[in-house]
């Protein structure tokens, strides 16, 4: 009767092979390379556009290889299988946004002789792990001519950093006696970019000279700051987490984890019997909205281009009726220090493989995309016959909280579609912590659904 019950498997006594074991070791090395140089939207999209090229894939919509980027932040990448379109796609989707500090539109200002930015926080962040930490700006300005100068500063050696400054212990009784929501207020998550004064005459000139050395730097001013968009995040690379190099610590795996697994998964894939699709979107974290998320038309119109091209006489809509999809999704895995906040009989586990989440939303599952039985058990067969391990499980407890993903704005077109993909712990942290083992199941799993 044992054999009856379902028992996950471990990912480390699943891939024992020295073969297998040198290719995660491998595969781990360069998610960290990826993970290390890609910290925004721009950035991602750029890297994957850059790798697509390298193997021929480009915009000419009549190729068999096509690739479609929408406003350098979404991207589609499309391989042609044997069968027509209308038949239905392999379709992988994952998000390239992650929590971040933006800039304020006025950013820059002088207080107690030290040099501000203002932020505005995106996404789901707990604002005290910003402070006291290094940091560093990435992103774009664009000047009014139209010219677009690229910002990193903080990463490389000889950089400076940049920091949001922390109330000291001693004078924090009352911060203490707050709440977390309330003893970390949004506005004072400021960043401290000087203090030397500029040898001048008047007010703000420590502003000032930073004001100089931007302009030196990248022949910018301040009014070129409206039509910038520079992002805060935490400084310094992804690294191997414990004695035994098992884990991956960095900033960003949620999402770029799902996405460099699909498009390490998508770049392996042979020409399969369906066409082959891997979406990127940005926006995921703050709802999807906007012309770069998962709730615009970009998906919609790239694929109807490319049906017009490949396919004229096939209608969109039975094509994306006739799909199957992944929202390529980080999962929570139980935390072994809260573990009161999960479910122990339908949680996952680190080590154990990529997550099913058959359902997402919060609550009585509002604002879920819930995937039918019959695509789960499709799924499962799929797997099995590629021996890959796997789990299923829920995000938390019911009432603790939960979370939502692109799933519900893919479904809509008919498609089936299902969230999987590998557990972070410290998710939304600047600093998460992922499995080795399970990013290597995760393209293989991956893999497999593309040539189903």
């Amino acid at each position: 009767m044992d054999t009856l019950a379902y028992q996950p498997e471990n990912c480390w006594t699943h891939y024992t092979s020295s073969q297998e074991r040198v290719a995660m070791d491998g595969t781990a090395q360069e998610y960290l390379d990826f993970l290390s140089q890609c910290k925004t939207e721009r950035e991602t999209i750029a890297w994957l556009v850059d790798q697509a090229q390298q193997v021929g894939f480009s915009e000419n919509l009549s190729a068999d290889q096509v690739m479609i980027s929408w406003r350098s932040k979404a991207l589609v990448l499309v391989r042609r299988g044997r069968a027509p379109l209308s038949q239905g796609l392999r379709l992988i989707t994952a998000h390239a946004d992650t929590p971040h500090l933006d800039l304020k539109q006025h950013p820059l200002h002088e207080e107690c002789q030290v040099a501000l930015l203002k932020t505005h926080y995106y996404g789901g962040i707990k604002k005290y792990q910003w402070l006291a930490r290094p940091l560093a700006v990435h992103g774009v300005v664009v000047r009014k001519d139209g010219q677009v100068v690229p910002v990193c500063v903080g990463e490389a050696e000889s950089d400076p950093v940049f920091t949001v400054l922390d109330l000291l212990p001693h004078l924090s009784r009352k911060q203490r006696e707050e709440v977390v929501d309330k003893a970390f207020v949004g506005e004072k998550l400021n960043v401290a970019v000087g203090h030397e004064p500029l040898d001048a005459e008047g007010q703000d000139r420590i502003q000032a000279l930073v004001l100089k050395l931007l302009h030196s730097a990248y022949g910018i001013q301040e009014e070129d700051l409206f039509s910038a968009e520079l992002q805060v995040v935490p400084a310094g690379k992804a690294r191997f987490v414990g004695l035994d190099r098992s884990l991956l610590g960095g900033y960003g795996q949620d999402d770029r984890l799902c996405v460099f697994a699909a498009w390490r998964a998508f770049m392996n894939a042979p020409i399969s019997e369906h066409a082959q699709v891997l979406v990127v979107w940005d926006k995921e974290e703050i709802g999807s909205d906007g012309a770069t998320g998962a709730k615009s038309r970009f998906m919609e119109y790239a694929l109807a281009d490319l049906v017009d091209h490949w396919e004229p006489t096939s209608k969109l809509r039975h094509v994306l009726q006739r799909t199957k999809a992944i929202s390529a999704d980080v999962h929570a895995p139980m935390d072994p220090d809260y573990q009161d906040v999960h479910d122990k009989h339908n949680a996952a586990l680190l080590g154990f493989g990529p997550v099913f989440s058959k359902f997402t939303g919060h609550g009585g599952k509002y604002g879920a995309s819930e995937a039918d039985a019959e695509y789960v058990a499709w799924f499962r067969n799929i797997l099995a016959g590629e021996n890959i391990p796997w789990q299923m499980a829920e995000m938390g407890k019911v009432d603790e909280g939960g979370g939502g993903t692109v799933a519900k704005d893919l479904a809509v077109y008919g498609m089936e579609i299902i969230d999987f993909g590998p557990g972070v712990l410290s998710m939304h942290s600047p600093f998460e912590i992922s499995s080795k083992a399970d990013l290597y199941a995760t393209i293989k799993a991956y893999g497999a659904f593309f040539c189903s």
